[in-house]
């Protein structure tokens, strides 16, 4: 949303629209144009009648009676039709002049997959639908800008729909003035999609404020229609009584699905010549038997019905099936899960140049575009898009015009593509994200190049391929970052850099160099590029001076690159001041602000890298209250909890080990525990894995309990797993497990454990360069293990093993200085002298003394009080 709106909607607000104001989302509602935003769904004539006259019936009656709850769920699986059916409601009371305002959620269509425009676009619809709630509006947002903004802004979800929704409606209601809209039936707001929604946390919000709203305002005449699919962050909130459950699948006819097919085969046959010349040569066509058999195979799935007629019908593509008569038989083999049809439909197009690149964008992109947009961000023609996918009609919707967006006919598509198991060929790998992260720069720098004023004009005036690549660069780094190359970031960096230098003075554009630079200076530990991006963040953080609501953002990224720098210099200033930082964005973001835990998180990494380089109590304490007070924030189903889960318990266990409490070691191995439970699939989950694997084997070596010891190998097993070469972390886990193998060996004397930790150590040490810092911890325990194995098999070859190792370590990782030294020395003259008691080799007794006689000088200087 502009700047401008935001400041006036405070000084003027009697001077501006309310929409001008609100800024709403305009193609959300059950009004806007479907084939450029979807879901294009409506019932077909004849069909879901009674599903429709039921949801009817409960919005028209009389809330006075307080028979009916306000809130109604309808939720069914993929493709069942419920966006249908929340369309043919709208519809429906719009034609018998009832009030109704809406929102249809759609995954990756930009705002609409969000809820912070939720408010303002149904306060808009509302004072369009009954504006005496206008004032109250305008009121609203003149006592609390914040309300407007696009984002999270300070402003929680539930203050929003208070302030903006509910309020001004319960004022109209409660003035009991004669109001138009009011006179017959409640007022019904309809929620479609909910699923589609990302921000799980405030879907949750969203619907706690609506149950508490109404149950303090019982005889509000209010009803809220709200449909989506089975998931736990909505359905349990909403499987309460003073909601009405709807399962679509007790609705899913197969009468419904046969009427549906008649009337999709009377056109598609009558507008195809090829289909009149069989039927004229053969009669019926589909036979009254085939469309039983396909009904019967569809199993109340809309959606697969309208994608198997799509696939039947569509025109014939090289290699395929030449007329609908040969492709319906295929039809009735397809997977009625959506899959096969998905492999069939997509395979039409394989052959075709640019297929990949184009199925992947569409997979990842953030927000739909035009086939002009994505070719435009492809860099190919417009006319090579549109050749891929008018195959793809079946399950793709392809505009007719290049300026409409390109969109899938269901999201189940995109969890597909995403899905390499599911889609193998078809597979859209996160890779791609760096093609795009590329191409978003590259297609802004061109952009610039022939306007260099492009990005200070309104959307409306910037291309719709540059307008995305300046909303969703950055996005496509986050997450194709784990496979971007060196040689990818300095390309990126290039178009950057030249970017800025055509619009200096962008903060948008120096964030994009910033981030950039200072993620090549995190992979390559080049402190001139940590240098730039804290320069870059500098001069970021002056564009927003306070009260700037991008400020406390600013403020974070600025404590992150001095955080990088930290690491890689030591540098107590940068620690500290980054510790400064963060507690001032965390002030920017008081309760409730939902960005508050991340402010909270921030700064309790930093005071804990404080207290590990001072050692100062105070600074883990007080990172131990803040990972507490983040913690609160994200109770259970939050997709953050087990982030959370695992900074509390990793920083409780940490004051274990500086205080000897158990209390702190039992509670921590209890919140990693939970994390594991949450974290079933997560990108961490190794991290997780061995931080609970250290901490029970901390607890088995106090404690001696061996059901410790068990857990700890299996943990350590499944990160091992999740490590597979060439993984940087693989060499620690090697180790780990390792560690836990000869411990189960020395208390069970299985040679099995210690043949398979001597393997897992060997593996480790081919893994790295000698310089690795888990270089050395492999070749002590690997000496450690290959002494272990002499002394209950005396081969010679393992002791050889064990003192050419040895012999490595002591020169290249314990040289004179190191603290180690000494018992290194011992460790080498001990080995030397199972030798000489095994061969009788009289060299060995002379290095021997001369190893001891150091070793005992390095242990006498250690020892030696300082004056």
């Amino acid at each position: 949303m502009p700047v401008f709106p935001y400041f006036l909607a405070k000084l003027i607000p009697s001077l501006l629209g309310l929409d001008d104001i609100l800024q709403p989302i305009t193609d959300a509602s059950h009004t806007r144009d479907r084939k450029r935003s979807p879901p294009d769904s409506a019932c077909f004539p004849g069909t879901r009648l009674q599903v429709v006259k039921n949801i009817n019936t409960w919005a028209r009656t009389d809330i006075t009676t307080g028979s009916e709850p306000h809130i109604r769920w309808m939720h069914g699986y993929v493709g069942s039709g419920k966006s249908s059916i929340s369309q043919e409601v709208c519809d429906t009371s719009e034609r018998e002049d009832r009030p109704v305002i809406s929102f249809f959620f759609f995954r990756n269509a930009g705002d609409r997959s969000r809820i912070w425009r939720l408010a303002t676009t149904l306060a808009s619809q509302m004072a369009a639908v009954i504006p005496q709630t206008e004032p109250f509006i305008r009121e609203a947002v003149q006592a609390n800008p914040a309300l407007v903004t696009p984002n999270e802004g300070g402003v929680s979800l539930r203050t929003r729909m208070q302030r903006l929704v509910y309020a001004p409606f319960k004022a109209v209601v409660q003035r009991k003035k004669r109001v138009r809209a009011l006179i017959q039936d409640p007022f019904l707001v309809v929620l479609d999609g909910l699923d589609e929604c990302g921000n799980k946390d405030e879907v949750q919000e969203l619907i706690d404020g609506m149950l508490v709203f109404f149950n303090e305002n019982p005889l509000i005449p209010l009803r809220v229609f709200i449909t989506s699919r089975v998931e736990e962050h909505i359905q349990s909130r909403l499987n309460v009584p003073a909601v009405i459950l709807d399962n679509l699948v007790d609705h899913c006819s197969d009468d419904d699905i046969a009427t549906f097919l008649d009337i999709l085969f009377e056109d598609g046959c009558r507008r195809s010549s090829v289909v009149r010349a069989y039927v004229r040569q053969n009669g019926e066509w589909p036979t009254q038997s085939d469309r039983r058999k396909l009904v019967q195979h569809i199993g109340g799935s809309f959606i697969f019905a309208s994608a198997v007629f799509k696939f039947i019908m569509a025109t014939n593509a090289e290699g395929g099936p030449p007329t609908p008569m040969d492709r319906l038989p295929l039809a009735l083999k397809m997977n009625p899960g959506l899959d096969g049809l998905y492999t069939q439909t997509l395979a039409r197009s394989i052959h075709l140049p640019h297929f990949s690149n184009i199925i992947s964008t569409i997979a990842l992109l953030f927000s739909p575009l035009p086939t002009s947009g994505i070719a435009d961000l492809l860099g190919i023609q417009t006319y090579e898009v549109v050749n891929v996918l008018v195959n793809l009609q079946a399950i793709i919707q392809v505009p007719g015009t290049d300026d409409i967006p390109v969109t899938l006919c269901h999201t189940s598509l995109r969890d597909f593509l995403t899905t390499e198991s599911r889609s193998r060929n078809f597979f859209a790998r996160p890779s791609h994200h760096v093609r795009l992260f590329l191409r978003c720069l590259e297609c802004k720098l061109k952009h610039l190049r022939q306007n260099s004023r492009l990005f200070i004009r309104s959307s409306e005036e910037i291309p719709v391929s540059a307008h995305y690549a300046l909303g969703y660069s950055i996005h496509h780094l986050e997450d194709g970052l784990g496979s971007l190359k060196l040689t990818e970031f300095d390309c990126a960096i290039r178009f950057c850099r030249e970017a800025v230098a055509l619009r200096p003075g962008t903060p948008r554009l120096i964030g994009v160099l910033a981030n950039t630079v200072l993620n090549r200076g995190s992979q390559t530990g080049s402190l001139t590029d940590l240098d730039e991006a804290i320069s870059l963040h500098r001069e970021i953080l002056e564009h927003s001076p306070s009260p700037h609501p991008d400020r406390s953002f600013s403020l974070e990224c600025l404590g992150n690159a001095l955080l990088e720098r930290h690491k890689q210099t030591r540098s107590m200033a940068d620690l500290e001041e980054a510790v400064s930082l963060y507690r001032k964005s965390l002030e920017l973001r008081p309760s409730p602000d939902p960005a508050r835990s991340y402010s909270l998180y921030s700064l309790g990494n930093a005071l804990l890298g404080l207290h590990d380089s001072t050692e100062f109590m105070a600074d883990l304490q007080e990172a131990i209250s803040l990972y507490r007070e983040a913690l609160n924030l994200l109770p259970s189903p939050h997709s953050d909890r087990s982030f959370s889960l695992v900074n509390l318990g990793n920083a409780l266990l940490k004051r274990h080990r500086r205080t000897g409490i158990t209390a702190d070691a039992e509670e921590g191995i209890s919140l990693l525990r939970e994390a594991h439970e949450l974290q079933s699939s997560h990108p961490n989950r190794s991290h997780l894995l061995n931080s609970l694997g250290n901490a029970l084997l901390d607890r088995h070596w106090r404690t001696g309990i061996m059901t410790d010891l068990e857990d700890v190998i299996s943990l350590y097993r499944e990160a091992l797993e999740l490590r597979p070469p060439p993984h940087p972390d693989r060499s620690y886990s090697l180790n780990n497990l390792s560690i836990a193998l000869m411990d189960r060996h020395r208390r069970t004397g299985s040679m099995a454990n210690l043949e398979e930790a001597i393997s897992l150590l060997r593996e480790a040490l081919e893994l790295g360069p000698s310089s690795h810092p888990s270089r050395s911890i492999a070749l002590e325990n690997l000496i450690i293990s290959l002494q272990l194995m002499y002394k209950d098999t005396e081969t010679l070859s393992h002791l050889q093993e064990a003192i050419a190792h040895c012999e490595g370590l002591l020169a290249f990782h314990r040289p004179v200085g190191h603290r180690n030294r000494d018992k290194c020395l011992h460790l080498l003259a001990s080995l030397l002298q199972l030798r000489y008691a095994a061969t009788g080799q009289e060299d060995d007794l002379s290095k021997i003394s001369t190893l001891e006689e150091e070793a005992n000088r390095l242990s006498a200087l250690s020892t030696e009080p300082i004056p």
